[in-house]
């Protein structure tokens, strides 16, 4: 074993040496990885429950009127879980098999220099996601103190803005603070959405029988934009899943980790699809953070919602929008990754968060979104067809830090791919994301193995002269 230490050091020095870079991009070795298997299922059940997720379950309520009945949401529901941890457990094996992080593994397939863009197109959105969750959780965190304090607190700004701070701080202190606060967080979800349901079953019953239980709805264009904007929702996260499993420990077969991710995806995103659907169904109201407080007539209790709301905040930008852009400010700037964290929550301060989430600014937010989910899929797409299909799982992870060597520049296959399935994404608008995936992945193959013959990226792939 010391062997294998000196030897992994010995690389690891190597690493630094040719790129300069922080040494939170560098491969984690088996001393590093603090993540059990009971840590992570935590931290995905934290993840999986916020108001985002309540918001699509909502979503199938549409001026009172069902879209989709429980069977088909439940069902869509499933679909997109079952492919959601499908793709996880793919796209995480090489990130768990070597410990690199995702801004390295996108050199494969985009080079050194080509990896800017696409790694951009994975860290901006999570900045301007980290500073609409936080301002909502200011929000939240706001109505708490104002219920305690019977109205004499009320300053959202400075919730915020505290919120933010805070999330900093806690950041600084990595994975390891991610562990501590998923698992807190998931027990206190738990017991908050056992709770509701238990309301809306008890009092509610009967408007949500007649609204979405025994609505006809639809298995056609609904049903399947319903499990596309399930899977866009995702997008962001398992199209970086290295980031995570280069943190969890080593021995876990490919099939236990695809269960870490099916299980409690299915039980926090799930059950929030399903809560969202039935609060929208009891009261007309979409917007989960206003229909929550009309069926809990408590102010005791509506604080406690409030704060409920904070930390799913909290747990859900700790997984989701903090890590991945850290890296990606950390790859580019080659600054240390503490300083990183602080300038990525600093960032979302600056990212107006109290605009976005205006009604009039919904047009605005929603194509936002649009544009970088349709960039996100071919992404994935291309990755998991380089690993798979091309270079048969086998990869040299010293020379994707090699800045000279064949991953060096930009690969004009895995760019030119990734656009022509964004392109293709944007024809039909409610199946975007399948759309860019197919068309993506196929243009990759073709430009792989027919275009730019000479490439250096053809370098230990099946299509290496």
């Amino acid at each position: 074993m010391s062997t294998a230490n000196e030897s992994f050091d010995a690389k690891e020095t190597q690493i630094e040496h040719a790129t300069g870079l922080d040494k939170s991009l560098h491969p984690n070795s088996e001393k590093d990885r603090t993540v059990k298997p009971r840590d992570y299922i935590f931290m995905w059940m934290g993840d999986g429950v916020n108001i985002g997720n309540m918001t699509l379950g909502a979503s199938v309520i549409i001026a009172g009127v069902a879209t989709l009945n429980i069977f088909q949401t439940m069902l869509a529901a499933l679909i997109s879980i079952g492919i959601i941890s499908t793709i996880f457990a793919l796209n995480d094996r090489l990130g768990y098999k070597t410990g690199i992080p995702y801004v390295v593994q996108l050199r494969m397939s985009f080079g050194t220099k080509g990896t800017v863009i696409s790694s951009l197109l994975r860290g901006i959105p999570a900045i301007v996601w980290y500073g609409i969750q936080s301002w909502i959780g200011g929000t939240a965190l706001n109505e708490f103190l104002k219920i305690i304090t019977n109205g004499s607190f009320n300053n959202i700004v400075i919730c915020f803005v505290g919120l933010q701070l805070f999330q900093i701080v806690i950041s600084l202190f990595g994975f390891h603070a991610i562990k501590w606060v998923e698992t807190v967080a998931s027990i206190i979800f738990m017991i908050g959405l056992i709770y509701v349901f238990g309301i809306l079953v008890t009092s509610y019953g009967t408007e949500i029988t007649q609204t979405w239980v025994q609505a006809e709805g639809s298995w056609g264009i609904h049903f399947f934009a319903l499990i596309m904007v399930f899977l866009g929702n995702y997008a962001g996260i398992f199209v970086s899943a290295a980031d995570y499993s280069r943190e969890l420990k080593t021995g876990i077969s490919d099939k236990k980790r695809g269960a870490l991710y099916f299980v409690p995806i299915t039980i926090s995103y799930g059950f929030v699809i399903v809560i969202g659907a039935m609060l929208a169904s009891a009261t007309g109201v979409t917007n989960p953070a206003i229909a929550l407080p009309m069926v809990i007539d408590n102010p005791y209790i509506s604080a406690g919602v409030s704060l409920f709301i904070v930390i799913t905040v909290i747990a859900t930008n700790m997984v989701a929008n903090v890590v991945p852009p850290a890296y990606v400010i950390t790859l580019l700037t080659k600054l240390k990754y503490k300083i990183s964290v602080t300038i990525t929550g600093l960032l979302a301060l600056c990212a107006f968060p109290w605009l976005l989430i205006q009604e009039s600014s919904a047009a605005g937010l929603n194509m936002f979104v649009l544009i970088y989910s349709a960039f996100l899929g071919p992404v994935i797409s291309i990755l998991l067809v380089e690993y798979y299909i091309l270079r048969k799982q086998r990869v040299d992870t010293g020379e994707l830090y090699n800045e000279k060597g064949s991953y060096a520049g930009y690969n004009p296959a895995g760019l030119l791919a990734m656009f022509i399935g964004a392109a293709a994404a944007f024809v039909e608008v409610e199946l975007a994301w399948i759309i860019g995936v197919v068309v993506a992945g196929i243009a990759y193959y073709l430009l792989s193995k027919y275009a730019f013959k000479g490439s250096s990226f053809k370098k230990g792939t099946i299509f290496e002269k």
